[in-house]
């Protein structure tokens, strides 16, 4: 007789099925953490990185603030700073009117610059009074900014501004001793100054007379205020005759570069610069701070600041490095011999 199957089936049941051991509440936490870690910065290196935005506030045209522009876009990428890359930078020029500058400098405040880079004392308390918690970086400033009031002090700026400030009244007297001692009979000098610039009084009616006094030179200021005023200038100075020719710096003499160098060959004068691009374009020579440095020295601090620092803890630097420069074709153009002593000392020399 052939057993039933269910029977078999009861009196063999299946063994009872193992629990598998809980895992520990704290496991499961620890790996979805984990998941949501990676996931996280897996969206994170999905996102495009946010790109500095810089303005740069000038009060000349773009021709005119081209050479320096240039420079400090070369040093900013010798810092891994490239524009158009990991950089970009907006560029505002007052074309020589300080009232546009203040309009461009509440302009760029709107877009939420980063960093605010000035060149000269215009656009720079244009940017100052324009803001007070945008960083500004500062250059070509020939006044004392403690004085202007856009630091406490050179050590401890205190405030948004901070940057680079040439010694422009310690080499007033130096400049005009070396056009003495390149022009050894020199006595007259002629000096070119916009009165509209508060720097360029300052040297002319106090910085230079001291210094001529101790070099017995007799002055002759002349005041330039707007582009028509060159060639009526430099018709009266030919009718005068001086030895010698000083050009004091500023915004106007920096936008008409190229004919005052023109106007001083034609009139045959020797003539001392407060920047070397002057002689570049055929001025005789030029004695100031290292300009390339200075340019070197702005992307330091926008380096520094862009990674975290304050401009409030960045002292205000004054140059260390200056150079002469003196160009031997104009000297041969105007007839003039410069002494071997005077080009001996000099840093470069156009032959």
């Amino acid at each position: 007789m052939k057993r039933c199957r269910w029977k078999s089936f009861f009196e063999n049941p299946k063994p009872a099925i193992q629990k598998r051991p809980r895992r520990p509440k704290w496991l499961g936490l620890s790996i979805i953490a984990f998941v949501l870690v990676v996931a996280g910065a897996v969206v994170q290196a999905q996102q495009p990185k946010k790109v500095p935005l810089i303005g740069y506030l000038a009060l000349l045209d773009p021709a005119g603030e081209s050479t320096r522009s240039e420079a400090i876009r070369l040093a900013l990428r010798e810092r891994g700073y490239i524009e158009g890359q990991s950089i970009a930078i907006e560029y505002r020029y007052a074309e020589g009117n300080r009232d546009r500058a203040r309009e461009l400098a509440a302009g760029l405040v709107r877009l939420k610059v980063d960093i605010i880079m000035t060149t000269g004392a215009t656009p720079t308390l244009a940017a100052k009074n324009a803001t007070n918690t945008i960083p500004i970086v500062m250059t070509g400033l020939s006044a004392d900014p403690v004085e202007l009031g856009l630091v406490e002090s050179l050590a401890r700026p205190g405030g948004n501004v901070t940057g680079i400030t040439n010694l422009g009244r310690e080499l007033v007297g130096k400049r005009l001793e070396l056009l003495k001692e390149s022009v050894p009979k020199l006595a007259r000098v002629a000096v070119l100054y916009d009165p509209a610039n508060p720097q360029s009084v300052v040297e002319v009616k106090e910085v230079l007379p001291v210094a001529a006094r101790a070099l017995r030179l007799t002055l002759q200021p002349w005041e330039l205020r707007a582009r028509d005023d060159f060639e009526r200038v430099f018709a009266a100075l030919s009718k005068q005759r001086p030895d010698g020719l000083y050009v004091s710096s500023g915004p106007l003499m920096r936008a008409h570069q190229k004919r005052i160098v023109g106007l001083t060959l034609k009139s045959r004068l020797p003539s001392m610069y407060y920047d070397r691009e002057f002689v570049d374009a055929g001025g005789l020579m030029s004695y100031g701070a290292d300009i390339a440095e200075s340019y070197r020295r702005v992307a330091y601090f926008v380096d520094r600041i862009l990674k975290g620092a304050k401009p409030a803890d960045l002292p205000v630097e004054q140059p260390t490095k200056f150079e002469l420069v003196i160009n031997l074709k104009t000297a041969q153009q105007i007839g003039l011999t410069v002494p071997q002593k005077v080009l001996a000392r000099a840093d470069r020399v156009i032959r």
